[in-house]
């Protein structure tokens, strides 16, 4: 416990036995409760949950396979269930990849109130990504573009699952639409900044040893990358309908909208004809309004997120 804060970690665990036992038994005193999902594990995870040795109340769950996102999504809604007062719910990862001697960095913007959501940076760590392979280190450049992109805001380090979330964000989440598989810190950061929550990337070791990733690389660029465009779309178009939809947003969805329409075939006009008269190709065309809409939209996510902050200031006073 921090303060009047409760403290609990999200484990999700899916075939985790080298590793899980070493997690739970390194987790920091002042977690009041672990709640570790069994994801469908085939080894003796189970059995090295019930053998660790924890000073905090362990709680397992088990799921028959369902993927990560929905297994840390069953963790939150247990905390949810368990604490009565305010709380930080931390994810940490059953293979041992992060270091429990950042969890007290990790919540503290969050008990403080300077963030609704922390996150790591493993980019950020005075180590730097230690031994993070040149395949993820490229691959998590790449999708931290793209959730930019997505989310109207930088993001340095979407795919790092450490995070800590306040008890007022789960209490709002909607778990019917949450992403279950791969991908879901994306999903989180695009959702989090649609709906204003403050975000936060903090510096965390990068831990990296025996374990191995069961991501296959070519069906999770697909997937979450579909997604991460589809949210995109889903965020921006969702503000034109809020009353109190900003100039800004409506700026960026012109903008975004003149891009696409550069790139239909079947559709001219007189703005493209002149570009591509002057020896230009259209798709230049698109990447300016999208840049121009990226511009904008980062602007209205930041008004959003304003919004809610001097909503939440009024509710308190």
């Amino acid at each position: 416990m921090e303060g009047e804060w409760f403290i609990g970690v999200v484990v999700p665990a899916r075939n985790e036995a080298p590793f899980i036992r070493n997690v739970l038994e390194t987790i920091p005193e002042n977690v009041d409760c672990i709640v570790v999902v069994n994801d469908g594990s085939t080894d003796g995870t189970s059995d090295e949950i019930q053998a660790a040795e924890c000073a905090s109340n362990l709680i397992e769950l088990r799921l028959d396979g369902q993927g990560v996102g929905a297994a840390i999504d069953a963790g939150h809604q247990a905390l949810l269930a368990h604490f009565e007062g305010p709380f930080v719910s931390v994810v940490m990862a059953g293979d041992g990849q992060m270091n429990p001697e950042d969890l007290r960095t990790l919540i503290a913007p969050v008990i403080s109130g300077h963030c609704d959501h922390a996150k790591g940076n493993r980019f950020a760590h005075v180590d730097g990504v230690g031994a993070m392979p040149k395949h993820r280190q490229m691959a998590s450049k790449i999708l931290s573009a793209a959730t930019t992109l997505a989310s109207g805001q930088r993001i340095k380090d979407p795919q790092c699952g450490y995070t800590a979330t306040s008890h007022e964000v789960l209490r709002e989440w909607d778990w019917q639409r949450s992403w279950k598989g791969y991908g879901y810190p994306n999903f989180w950061l695009v959702q989090l900044a649609k709906a204003g929550w403050r975000i936060k990337e903090i510096p965390v070791q990068s831990v990296y040893g025996r374990e191995q990733s069961g991501i296959r690389r070519l069906k999770f660029f697909t997937s979450v990358g579909m997604m991460l465009a589809i949210e995109h779309h889903r965020r921006n178009f969702s503000w034109l309908f809020n009353r109190n939809v900003t100039p800004h947003t409506l700026f960026a969805f012109i903008a975004y909208v003149i891009g696409w329409i550069s790139l239909l075939p079947f559709i001219s006009t007189d703005v493209e004809r002149e570009i591509v008269a002057r020896g230009l190709h259209p798709v230049f065309l698109t990447l300016f309004a999208w840049l121009v809409a990226h511009f904008f939209d980062r602007t209205a996510t930041a008004m959003v997120r304003e919004l809610r902050i001097n909503a939440k200031a009024r509710q308190e006073t």
